[in-house]
């Protein structure tokens, strides 16, 4: 044991008076609690077997694949099995959504607009369609808003009436801030905010700066990652999706390795296991 003073904190009692490194096992001890404890603790890799290497390279493919990594190739990529590449890659994601919760509301210029994801009736096998109708049937519903200075924010929502798409309005735009959304009568009505729309039943997509082309461009990237990539996206994972596609795209300036840096950078202070995971 390297009886050597570090200045830090316990990551058990807070201490800060003395620790010490044990080289050999790559951990430290603490001198008051007699606990041990490495730079994995409090991290997304706590308790992880998998060595750091292999977490980074997780970091880097996510952030480098503008429509995501299925967790089949990433387990092929660093040689780990499936399921520990998906249970890495939602922890990766627990990550990006407190990325995207520290960027507050929006405001200024907002576009606001919902989709349906999900595999197509006539593609499903016989026992599994729900012979119900066509468009949104059996498909999961997403709001979304796109602030013209860059970030979007976007949940699953149970439904996309006008009570439910007010509420994510009003949680996630500073009132005064000027909304842009299709014809959807369900955008109606809302108070402290100046309201423009264009009727894409009318074959009308662009007035002057009235549009929802960028929310679109957003899905868009979402359905091909669904179709491409993902395969599937069940409900109870579906915000984790979302958190991921919204925080790559929010961090569309910066350089790849950039963005593996914010991740890594922000991996403290955040715990996922993989009982809660499942459960």
């Amino acid at each position: 044991m390297n009886t050597k003073e570090y200045d830090s904190l316990c990551q058990w009692c807070g201490c800060c008076r003395k620790f010490y490194a044990i080289k050999r096992r790559h951990v430290y001890k603490c001198a008051d609690c007699k606990r041990e404890f490495s730079v994995r603790k409090n991290t997304i890799f706590e308790d992880s077997p998998v060595k750091l290497r292999k977490w980074f390279a997780d970091a880097w493919l996510m952030a480098s694949n503008r429509k995501g990594i299925a967790s089949t190739q990433l387990a092929r990529e660093v040689g780990v099995t499936q399921k520990t590449a998906w249970f890495m890659l939602s922890r990766s994601r627990a990550v990006m959504r407190m990325l995207n919760d520290k960027a507050g509301p929006l405001d200024g210029e907002v576009e606001a607009d919902e989709t349906y994801i999900g595999g197509k009736e006539a593609n499903k096998h016989a026992n599994k369609k729900l012979r119900t109708g066509r468009g949104p049937v059996g498909k999961a519903s997403v709001a979304g808003l796109r602030s013209r200075r860059g970030k979007i924010k976007a949940v699953p929502v149970t439904s996309v009436n006008r009570r439910t798409l007010h509420h994510f309005i009003r949680s996630n735009v500073i009132e005064g801030a000027t909304l842009y959304t299709d014809e959807a009568l369900v955008y109606d009505d809302l108070a402290g905010y100046s309201h423009e729309s264009v009727n894409h039943g009318h074959g009308e997509y662009v007035r002057d700066k009235v549009h929802t082309n960028g929310m679109e461009s957003f899905w868009a990237i979402v359905k091909r990652s669904y179709v491409g990539i993902f395969h599937h996206f069940s409900w109870k994972h579906l915000h984790r999706y979302m958190h991921e596609s919204s925080a790559r795209w929010n961090m569309m300036g910066l350089t790849n390795a950039q963005r593996m840096d914010v991740i890594l950078g922000s991996s403290a202070g955040i715990r996922l296991t993989y009982q809660r995971l499942v459960q």
